[in-house]
């Protein structure tokens, strides 16, 4: 007997899902040990054309009627956005189907609903394509590591930031032009908010520092900066150093364990770290745990196919579950850990300044760092006319320790600018 399948969406993924669907029914249902059956597709135009080939009778405009019709076994949804896939998902695990989705925005802001409703339901809920595409993260996660201490989570997950980054690096383009290339490209929209200002990746960094510390977190919870302010300047800066600069979601536990953080924000890492060859539009995350060590997941993050590809997993997954009527893997916040402010986060700084080129500067600007008990490590200094460029690396100290610095150094009459303030990753990862 068929298990009859409700697909929420068939544009860019949803396209592919119906795809895959058909080109790997005999392979899927050998793997789950019954066939799938495509019973329905929700779209917003009947009429509009699309890249896979649907069965004109399966299109319908009521989704709702579609999620809680009595024969639907299974829900994807591929929609995106809060709502109406948030209704639509509630509603079809209220009335126990079991649900593989791709939408990060909605777990990240109201996960706990989202789950609770599973729970009540006695359905699934599987999501592996609402974090880095095709790449294999959440079930090693959730599930592989389910034995093992998480320490920490860093990596790229945003392609569309990733290759704006890697063209301004590669070129030494702009940061306007890198983002008109990638939207020549396909790889970013034509508002590209959500990439570029840390949105998307702050969604998909609440999920994985959730499962990773087994502790409610949602969007609001993760500190957000983009890299829209990221100049050619600095890129070239970084690369003197030995630097690459990359858009990086971090959650790592604090040292005695009773709390984490969850951050987005551009940072530089040595050239010599796994994630400064991750280039274009790729993903990639390092997993760092007590008895495994540390872990490397790399892959496309996005894209058509390999979303579906994602979604086809769990889709055999959540049929097999639904075969042996038990359910899979579910919500964990056993821990309840806080998450606490970005003030407390230490790491190390690259502060760069336009300053007067005259004696007594560097005291006064090293003087202003001593104040907060920030560390210089490196100081370089670049005089032209009656200005100077003045680039200091600080040893580790707190996010609230430099703000304070920095503050400072912008009263000083000696300080033109603070040109920029990046943070320094990832140099205790080989």
């Amino acid at each position: 007997m068929a298990l009859k399948v409700a697909l929420l969406g068939c544009g860019v993924v949803g396209s592919q899902v119906v795809r895959l669907l058909h080109e790997q029914a005999d392979d899927l249902a050998a793997r789950i040990g019954a066939p799938l059956e495509l019973a329905g597709v929700a779209v917003r135009r009947l009429g509009r054309r699309r890249d896979a080939e649907v069965d004109p009778a399966l299109l319908t405009t009521d989704a709702e009627a579609l999620v809680t019709r009595d024969d639907i076994d299974i829900v994807i949804e591929v929609i995106g956005g809060i709502e109406p896939a948030r209704a639509l998902i509630l509603a079809a695990l209220n009335s126990g189907k079991s649900v593989v989705t791709a939408n990060k925005a909605l777990l990240a802001e109201d996960g706990a609903t989202v789950h609770a409703a599973a729970r009540a339901g006695n359905a699934d809920l599987y999501f592996e394509a609402a974090v880095a595409g095709a790449i294999p993260l959440v079930r090693p996660l959730r599930e592989s590591l389910a034995g093992d201490h998480v320490h920490r989570v860093l990596g790229i997950v945003n392609g569309t930031t990733n290759y704006i980054l890697d063209k301004m690096d590669s070129t030494g383009a702009s940061f306007s032009d890198a983002l008109g290339e990638a939207q020549a490209l396909g790889y970013a929209e034509a508002d590209p908010t959500a990439d570029v200002e840390g949105f998307d990746a702050a969604a998909k960094a609440a999920i994985l520092a959730g499962i990773a510390f087994h502790s409610r977190v949602t969007a609001a919870d993760v500190h957000r900066e983009g890299i829209t302010e990221i100049t050619a300047a600095d890129v070239a800066s970084a690369k003197a150093m030995g630097y690459v600069i990359k858009l990086l979601a971090i959650c790592a536990r604090s040292e005695d364990g009773r709390s984490f953080g969850v951050r987005v924000h551009p940072a530089m890492i040595p050239r010599t770290h796994p994630l400064a060859g991750v280039r274009e539009a790729y993903n990639a995350v390092f997993v760092e745990a007590q008895s495994a060590g540390r872990l490397m997941f790399y892959g496309a993050g996005a894209g058509g196919a390999p979303t579906a590809s994602a979604v086809l997993g769990d889709i055999v997954a959540v049929a097999r579950n639904v075969l042996a009527g038990t359910r899979g893997s579910e919500e964990s916040t056993y821990a309840d850990l806080t998450v606490h402010p970005m003030g407390e986060t230490v790491t190390r700084y690259h502060v760069s300044l336009d300053v007067a080129d005259k004696p007594g500067v560097l005291a006064r600007v090293a003087d202003m760092f001593a104040k907060q008990d920030v560390s210089i490590q490196t100081v370089r200094q670049e005089g032209h006319g009656a200005d100077a460029q003045l680039v200091l690396v600080t040893h580790r100290a707190s996010d609230a320790a430099l703000s304070a610095t920095i503050e400072g150094l912008r009263e000083l009459d000696i300080v033109r600018d603070v040109v920029s303030v990046m943070r320094v990753e990832g140099e205790d990862t080989p």
